[in-house]
């Protein structure tokens, strides 16, 4: 028994070290393309990463893989939406690779791993490889796609990393060139890749692999993962300080009896500077009439005067102004963390980032329901330009970021700003963040979510009644 036992240690030590060179011989054959910004701090995380997988690399002593940081491909304002991108992959990358690797900035990579799992599958098929998210219903920010069962679309969560093999990069690039992006808007990109990919039903579903996680690097639960991810809430120093944050709340008269009283029991005892705009001047509140009429749909008029009134009125040494609707549920605890990662020196516009025509040249913009954050610099720049609002009622964050790209300003996106509801994301999403804010009260307890999801605490006192629930009832 002794001699089969020998034996069978040495086959498997043999099958592990034919396994590694194989490990090894494939290096070179993947290209890892980080999801950067040119925000200081965001390109350096980039480049940090970058610099961790190619050591991981020297460190097996074999020819370094190409990593490649989004936002240094010049020449296309909508590089982060990566479906026009693959042309250039597929010229550049479609002979000598064998895979496409997608990552975050907070992704964290077990090169050998990655590698191991990416071996599974046969290269010269088309995968489209990652960890699956679905929306639990129909959704706005899907466009209520697959309304009769929306738990059959499955799409990649991009936090635990992603991948296209080179056959299915090619037939991607092959149809673009045939049939340009149809959609002026990019809202969800995860979900909008996806079903791209998908052709109704005729191209590859998302094939789920258990080793691209979302679990803290440091979490038990790690052993198996090729991926993990490292933030969930960033914060560098001491968070910036109360007094350094301007809120300014866009309202107007219908909806100052019951979306202000909201605010109020919420999040505004956290702001230290906090102004309410309006259409009416109401005392109680108090609100301020900016002399700009109220309309239907866009506020650019209305956004512009506030941002005037920051530039020209509020307190100088203010680095910072914070522009949301009155059913923006923020927590300015969480956002105080977060700015102590931005350079209040950098022109920064902060939020949730969305584009229209990114296909055909367009512009990205800061989705306004989610909370759009500017450092003072950013507002300067930006009213000594000119640009302007083509009309009052103009959508404000469109205009916001059609001015910005303009004047090579880049946007900067967080996904800790969300556009809707926290029922609207998929639970798998949400459970890896430390969200900064949700938006709409549309069917839910705008003052549950709020306790739930965002107050510094998850149990907070309010007219002396403890509130605890549970994100599932959510």
């Amino acid at each position: 028994s002794l001699n089969v036992s020998v034996t069978k240690d040495i086959a498997c030590y043999v099958i592990d070290s034919h396994a590694h060179t194989w490990v090894l011989t494939k290096l070179k054959e993947i290209v890892f393309i980080i999801q950067s910004q040119s925000n200081s701090f965001h390109s350096k995380r980039a480049e940090d990463l970058k610099r961790d997988i190619l050591k991981q690399a020297s460190d097996l002593g074999k020819e370094l893989p190409t990593v490649l940081l989004i936002h240094q491909m010049d020449g296309h304002e909508g590089a982060w939406t990566i479906l026009p991108l693959m042309r250039d992959f597929s010229v550049t990358y479609g002979r000598n690779s064998s895979w496409i690797f997608f990552c975050e900035e907070d992704t964290r990579i077990q090169v050998v791993k990655l590698l191991e799992t990416l071996g599974r599958f046969d290269g010269s098929k088309e995968w489209f490889l990652g960890k699956a998210l679905y929306d639990e219903e129909s959704t706005i920010i899907h466009h209520y796609a697959f309304a009769e069962n929306p738990t059959v679309f499955k799409f990649p969560d991009f936090a635990a990393g992603w991948a296209l093999s080179i056959p299915l990069v090619n037939k991607l690039a092959k149809k673009l060139k045939s049939e340009p992006l149809k959609s002026d808007f990019t809202i969800d990109l995860k979900h909008e890749i996806a079903l791209y990919i998908w052709q109704r039903g005729e191209g590859p579903h998302l094939t789920p692999v258990p080793e691209f996680c979302t679990d803290d690097v440091n979490s038990y639960k790690v052993e198996h993962c090729a991926t993990t991810f490292s933030n969930f809430l960033p914060l560098c120093g001491e968070p910036v300080k109360k007094e350094d944050i301007f809120v300014a709340v866009k309202t107007c008269r219908k909806f100052h009896g019951d979306r202000i009283p909201v605010v109020k029991q919420t999040w505004e005892r956290e702001a230290a500077l906090i102004e309410y705009y309006s259409d009416y001047a109401d005392t109680s509140i108090p609100t301020i009439d900016l002399g700009i009429p109220n309309t239907d749909r866009g506020h650019c008029g209305k956004t512009f005067a506030i941002l005037e009134r920051f530039s020209n009125h509020s307190s100088p040494g203010t680095p910072w102004l914070v522009i949301v609707d009155d059913d923006t549920l923020i927590s300015i605890f969480r956002l105080r963390k977060l700015l102590s990662c931005y350079d209040p020196n950098e022109p920064v516009f902060l939020g949730e980032r969305y584009g229209y025509g990114l296909g055909t040249g367009g512009y990205s913009y800061i989705t306004g329901g989610g909370g759009m954050v500017f450092s003072r610099i950013a507002v300067q720049k930006l009213l000594a330009s000119k640009c302007r609002c083509y009309s009052m009622d103009a959508p404000d964050d469109m205009v916001l970021g059609m001015c910005f790209s303009g004047l090579g300003i880049p946007i900067t996106h967080s996904p800790l700003f969300h556009q809707a509801r926290p029922m609207d994301y998929p639970k798998g999403y949400l459970s890896h963040q430390i969200p900064v804010s949700f938006h709409k009260h549309w069917n839910i307890d705008p003052v549950k979510v709020y306790f739930t999801w965002l107050a510094p605490n998850t149990e907070e006192s309010l007219n002396g009644k403890k509130f605890e629930y549970s994100r599932e009832d959510l």
